[in-house]
């Protein structure tokens, strides 16, 4: 490969391959273990890179937007950053988790709140629009859209994840909130009428 220095002419049709229009952007809101949470609901857009992890280590290691959405970027390059979007209501947002790179976040619209550390040693910075925030490795971090005098309306926030096949972790209380909402939503299924397979079976 040419190195950086040897300036080279790019057809607009290769340049337009790295072109991401926002209203074209296919997003998901699926794919992560707190996807399937109330308060968690949100819309991921993965705009440059995120290609997936090599390997899972676990159920709580993930793609920072999910196996959905990392399977379908609107650049698919791997240069060594990527970059997303989020769209959610007030008083949504992930639960806590950690990265195995920088993690930086630039409110587009609305008002944002970061959060880090858990329990008695959280913290917490809001974010206006363009203000922005840099996680470093190893610090557990969430996000919530915090525009509560718009309660309808989404707004979106811009994150920015180093490497090539960043890792979420999302850390063992988030993990124990999934699980418990799993079960009492397991119970809650069991308890109403019919939904046994024969009582399906029956309604065939």
């Amino acid at each position: 490969m040419a190195g950086w220095r040897q300036v080279r002419n790019w057809s607009k049709s290769e340049m337009l391959k790295r072109v991401a229009r926002f209203g074209k952007l296919k997003g998901s809101d699926g794919g992560l273990p707190d996807s399937p949470l109330p308060e968690c609901r949100r819309k991921l857009f993965a705009v440059i890179g995120f290609q997936p992890p090599r390997e899972k280590q676990n159920r709580a290691t993930t793609s920072p937007v999910g196996e959905d959405a990392s399977a379908m970027p609107a650049i698919p390059i791997a240069e060594g950053f990527n970059l997303g979007y989020c769209k959610a209501k007030p008083g949504r947002g992930p639960l806590m988790h950690n990265h195995d790179s920088n993690e930086t976040f630039i409110a587009m619209t609305g008002r944002w709140r970061c959060e880090w550390n858990e329990g008695g040693a959280k913290e917490h910075v809001d974010l206006a629009p363009l203000d922005v925030i840099s996680f470093p490795v190893g610090v557990a971090r969430r996000f919530m859209n915090v525009t509560y005098d718009q309660p309808a309306k989404e707004h979106v926030l811009m994150f920015i994840i180093g490497g090539d096949q960043p890792q979420a972790e999302f850390t063992p209380l988030a993990m124990q909130r999934c699980e418990q909402w799993a079960a009492r939503r397991a119970a809650s299924r069991a308890r109403k009428p019919g939904s046994s397979s024969r009582a399906r079976a029956r309604r065939r």
